[in-house]
This record gives C-alpha cells, structure tokens and sequence, in this order.
C-alpha cells in the first residue's frame, strides 16, 4: 500500500494517484452568505467530489456561549463519512476555494477522529482548474462504509485550560486572525473586539504563497520557528474566532516538521462569550518566556 497523504497533496498527486477509494471533499464556504459553498459545488466540483457544509456537517449547535462553530458530535461526524465511504484506510481529500481555509478544519476534524489518512489539496479548485483538470456538476453515488470514530482527546483544549494556563510561560497562545481583528479593530463576526491576553499573531494567510499554495515545509518552519523561539510545539495552543483558521496554522505546523500543537476549538467566539474571561486590545503584549 502506497504512504498516505497526511497534510498536502498537489494537483498531480491527487490527478495521478487518486483511486476510486479516494474521497475528495468540496469543503467551500463563505461566512457572508452560508449558501454560497453548497451553490459553487452545483456549479462545478471535482470529479467525484462529495460536499460537506462547515455548519451542517463540520459544526455542532451552538447554545451562545460555545463559539460560532463548536465541533461537531463524533460520532455524527463519523457516521456522516461513513455514509460517503470514508473507512479506516481511505484515503480522504479536503479542498475549497480559500486557500484551504476551510479545508483544513476537515483535516483536523478527521485527524481528531482518528484518520490521519487525510489531507488538503494544495491551492484547493484554483490549482486543479489552472492545471487544465475538469470539473463537473454530478454528484456520486455514495457508498458506505464503517468508520469507527477514535476520539484523539489530546489534540484539542478548552476554555478552562486556556484561563488557568494563560501566565504560564509553557503555554503558547497563537492567534490566526487578521491583525486588525486580533488588536480589537473592525471586528464584524463577534460582539466583543480584542484578542486573549498573552497571545500572538500569525494570520492565517501568512502561510501561503503569492499563488495561493501552501509555502514551503522549510519556509514554515523557518518563521513558526521564530513564533515559537525555540520552544516545544506540544506547548502551543492554536485559536482564531471560532476554530476554522486556527486549523490552518496547525497543519502549517505539521508541514513545517513541528507537530503537537493543540486547538482550542472554542476560540475568541467562545471565549468572548463570558464577560469574567480577561480580554486584551491592541498589540501583542506575550507572556514573558
């Protein structure tokens, strides 16, 4: 059996290598207009691609006070997959339109799972039309298969954990948003600007390339290398607003070689939520290490 594709594939990859017992996974969505993802996969997907909705499939309800895209129940996430024919050895592909900004909370979700056989088609659509590849408007027959979830506890914190840990210099609070919404300005999507204090910001966006790919495993590494000065990757905890981004920089971790980093699925959407839970503005002010 052939290595899996555990974070990246490229368009020849995913061309060239993809079997029938690959799954491909239409994962665009955009916040502004929630149906505009499931209209661009009517429009044209990849072959045999399958669309997962970031709030119907890859969130759980929210009650007001967990996030704006809490994580879904295990095993309705397992069973959804199941029903699309992702089991214990397939090969699962996630694209979108975005840069993988939304691709990559499905390579996280699985990761969390138990699959590691998942990764993110590099340059999403764009790449994969660009290449001259085809894209149709069918939807494939679904064939089940069984997916046992494995839940992986360890890859993910919570709020509490965040609070009781944020003036322990081991912990390293990374921030994938927008510098202007990380200092507390323009903020659209949550009622309170700011960002938790002690942490940094790397946006999302950083990690790509002027043609929308994925930078370098070597030139990640180089600059999380320098957010982290040396530090384990075990001890970061990654965050954005609602748990989306975040899982952008951590496969940009796991690219670069520096696995172990945790999300905090909660994020500012969550955290916010609570008026007792400290709230900074402005520039990074780090917990000194």
């Amino acid at each position: 059996m052939p290595q899996p594709f555990t974070q990246l594939v490229s368009v020849q990859e995913a061309a060239t290598l993809a079997t029938p017992a690959w799954r491909f996974f239409d994962c665009r969505f955009n916040l502004a207009n929630p149906a505009a993802g499931r209209d661009a996969y009517a429009v044209g997907h990849l072959p045999g691609a399958f669309f997962l909705d970031l709030e119907e499939d890859l969130s759980g309800p929210c009650s007001g006070l967990n996030g704006r895209h809490p994580l879904p129940d295990p095993q309705l996430l397992a069973d959804k997959l199941g029903s699309l024919g992702v089991g214990p050895n397939t090969q699962v592909v996630a694209y979108d339109d975005a840069g993988g900004m939304f691709a990559s909370r499905l390579w996280w979700l699985l990761r969390w799972l138990g699959h590691d056989r998942v990764a993110v088609l590099n340059g999403g659509i764009q790449a994969w039309t660009s290449a001259g590849h085809p894209v149709v408007t069918d939807v494939p027959q679904a064939t089940s298969a069984a997916f046992t979830p494995r839940v992986q506890k360890q890859l993910r914190v919570d709020a509490d954990f965040v609070l009781s840990h944020l003036h322990d210099p081991a912990m390293l609070l990374i921030d994938a948003r927008a510098p202007d919404r990380f200092r507390g300005e323009n903020e659209t999507l949550d009622p309170v600007g700011g960002h938790i204090p002690g942490a940094i910001n790397r946006f999302f966006k950083d990690n790509l390339d002027a043609s929308g790919c994925f930078k370098s495993g070597a030139q990640l590494q180089e600059e999380f290398g320098k957010l982290i000065n040396g530090g384990d990757a075990h001890n970061v905890v990654l965050q954005c607003g609602s748990g989306v981004t975040a899982c952008h920089n951590l496969l940009a971790m796991e690219t670069a070689g520096l696995s172990g980093a945790r999300l905090y699925a909660g994020s500012w959407s969550e955290w916010c939520a609570d008026p007792a839970r400290p709230v900074a503005t402005g520039p990074e002010t780090p917990i000194q290490r």
